[in-house]
């Protein structure tokens, strides 16, 4: 059974790989979204569902929560607070947009850090700093089974 350190360790091990627009491949190349369903595939193999093509602006237009929704449907959420490692966290990038990008925590506490892919950097780890934090929207953790 993955702990909270199996999915860091997982989420790091993306650390370097190139952003690449709806991507999923470690070392070749992901988004966000990519990095969390590598993740999903290092502790269960199979994805979940069949993710559709998307745009960058992530259903800004419709002002429909499709990033968001998806999350619910196969992650915990979890009441809002402080993030602990293994969180997946859900970021609005604007006052008023839609949610639309994600990110793992690799270290919670009083210097928190999250793994991310990021447009122009790739896979990093980030400090989870106030600019970031102020932009969390939920967060997630991996289903029961993996804890």
């Amino acid at each position: 059974m993955a702990t909270r350190c199996d999915i860091v360790a997982a989420a790091r091990s993306w650390i370097g790989t190139p952003y690449r627009h709806q991507a999923a491949g470690r070392g070749a190349g992901c988004d966000c979204l990519g990095l969390v369903r590598g993740v999903w595939r290092d502790l269960y193999g199979a994805e979940p569902e069949p993710v559709p093509a998307y745009s960058m602006d992530w259903s800004e237009p419709q002002r429909e929560e499709r990033l968001w929704a998806a999350a619910r449907r196969h992650l915990a959420e979890l009441p809002a607070g402080a993030v602990d490692a293994g969180d997946v966290i859900l970021f609005r990038m604007r006052a008023g947009s839609v949610a639309k990008h994600l990110g793992i925590v690799s270290r919670g506490g009083a210097a928190p850090r999250f793994v991310h892919a990021y447009a122009r950097h790739g896979v990093i780890e980030s400090p989870l700093s106030a600019p970031w934090s102020r932009r969390i929207v939920a967060r997630f953790g991996f289903p029961e089974e993996v804890r």
